[in-house]
């Protein structure tokens, strides 16, 4: 499964900051079952790299990789756990460059025009807008306004099921969602309830359009 078959599933990322070794599978099956195809372990939770060594065994249901990735080096640590995708709150071209040398797929972190540009010029095409709460969704309409046609926007920080659809409206393409799906301690049982309305607010925009992209076709 690739992150765009993922997201075309669903376009929820389910963030996972906190959550322990222990624990990690439970709470992944727990969201898989839920309908979530695309989970990340942020680098600042208690030993991330073996709790993304253990989602391997959903290699071929689940897309998952790192949050919080700030470094290069970093970025081999996520590789050599089997990690699939490097998550950055930030814009980093040696980040981005380093996790398509190793083959995974990068979704850094940016706010403004000049952030979504360089991302995509260093060769991310999935685009993280953090925080979105801060900027509105409105920032999303204007940015799919210029930026290239397949650049992808995925709204993170506090974008729950409630406001799913304005942010759609406005032209995101996907969701990340952190302590709307998870805190640290929950239950596998507790994630699924909150998962699944996450999910159904997310099918309910299914075959919905974002709004127009009238930006170049190729790369700045």
């Amino acid at each position: 499964m690739t992150l765009e078959d993922a997201l075309a599933e669903t376009p929820i990322v389910a963030i996972l900051r906190g959550v322990k070794p222990e624990e990690v599978e439970g709470v992944a099956e727990a969201l898989h079952a839920a309908g979530v195809r695309v989970v990340e372990v942020p680098l600042n939770s208690p030993d991330p790299l073996d709790s993304i060594g253990r989602l391997a065994r959903f290699q071929g249901r689940l897309v998952w990789g790192a949050g919080t990735v700030l470094s290069p080096e970093r970025v081999d640590a996520v590789a050599e756990a089997g990690g699939r995708i490097v998550v950055s709150p930030n814009t980093d071209p040696a980040v981005i460059r380093r996790t398509l040398e190793r083959g995974m797929v990068p979704l850094p972190g940016f706010a403004t025009a000049s952030e979504g540009f360089a991302a995509y010029a260093a060769g991310a095409r999935h685009l993280k807008l953090f925080p979105a709460s801060t900027y509105g969704a409105g920032h999303v309409k204007a940015l799919k306004a210029v930026l290239p046609r397949d650049a992808r926007v995925h709204a993170v920080g506090g974008v729950g099921p409630a406001v799913m659809r304005e942010w759609r409206e406005a032209g995101a393409d996907g969701f990340g969602l952190g302590s709307e799906l998870y805190k640290p301690g929950w239950t596998p049982e507790q994630v699924s309830e909150r998962a699944a309305a996450a999910v159904r607010a997310a099918k309910a925009l299914a075959g919905e359009t974002p709004a127009a992209e009238p930006g170049a076709a190729t790369a700045p």
